[in-house]
C-alpha cells in the first residue's frame, strides 16, 4: 500500500491508552487500510501504510496476546 493521501486530509489518531505517554504511535484510516507514525515526531514522521487485511491480523494478534514479550 503506497501513501497517496494528502497530510491535510488525514485524521491521525493516538491510543486513548498514551495518554501522558511520549512514546506513542498514531494511526489514520485511509482508502485500502492503516497508515502509521510516530506521534512525537508529527509531520516529520516517517509514514508507515499497511493493508487492510494486515492491519487486522496486527491487532487479532495484539489482542490474543501473541505479540506479549516476556
Amino acid at each position: 500500500m503506497t501513501n497517496n493521501v494528502p497530510e491535510h486530509r488525514v485524521h491521525w489518531v493516538k491510543s486513548s491508552y498514551s495518554s501522558g505517554h511520549a512514546q506513542c504511535v498514531e494511526t489514520a484510516i485511509v482508502a485500502g487500510g492503516r497508515l502509521v507514525r510516530d506521534s512525537k515526531l508529527g509531520e516529520e514522521s516517517p509514514i508507515l501504510g499497511v493493508s487492510g487485511e494486515l492491519w487486522a491480523a496486527f491487532t487479532r494478534k495484539i489482542k490474543s496476546g501473541e505479540l506479549d514479550q516476556g
